[in-house]
């Protein structure tokens, strides 16, 4: 039994469900961002008991197909964003099209239906996030930060983190307490 969950976007997020499914006595067969196999299907008392246990750590069962291909684009453009051997070798929409089996222009609608903004806009606040991230880390510099996420220039990265967050990169680096959103908040 395939099971989908929203909000898994992270390896820590795996293992929470891994191990709620295990507290319940539910051996997955394998837990990946945004889904779960189980050898054997729920009885509704055992699924109604985990939906409580999984929305006690903010992940959701999904059960309609539409709010599964939305989930499904958030976490690969996760995947994108935050595995490094996971480079962008097309573009966007040719890799989510591709990846999804499904119509690009299906896809964005659903996606944009969903949760009011564009597919594009999601990507780039997911990658300006990555980019705090590596700037209070301190281990990389802005030139290596805009090649690890395919930007074409530092000066491009600079232009689109301050149209996001009002700040220069420099600026927000200075500031180390700016607060990061989660990935699961647009």
């Amino acid at each position: 039994m395939k099971l989908h969950i929203k909000n898994m976007v992270c390896n820590r997020c795996k293992t929470v469900v891994r191990s709620e499914l295990e507290q319940l006595g539910l051996n997955p067969v394998s837990v990946e961002l945004g889904s779960v196999e189980l050898a054997h299907p729920l009885e509704k008392s055992a699924m109604e008991l985990l939906r409580n246990k999984l929305r006690s750590h903010g992940f959701e069962i999904i059960d309609d197909r539409k709010s599964r291909v939305v989930e499904k684009v958030k976490n690969l453009i996760i995947e994108l964003i935050y595995e490094n051997d996971n480079r962008l070798k097309t573009n966007l929409s040719d890799y989510l099209a591709q990846r999804i089996g499904n119509e690009y222009s299906h896809i964005s609608n659903l996606f944009s239906q969903t949760e009011s903004m564009t597919i594009e806009q999601y990507y780039i606040v997911q990658k300006i996030e990555r980019v705090k991230e590596l700037l209070v880390y301190d281990e990389m510099n802005l030139n290596e930060i805009a090649n690890l996420l395919n930007y074409s220039s530092a000066s491009h990265l600079t232009k689109q983190f301050k149209k996001l967050t009002g700040l220069t990169p420099t600026f927000f680096k200075e500031l180390k307490d700016q607060k990061r959103k989660p990935l699961d908040q647009p």
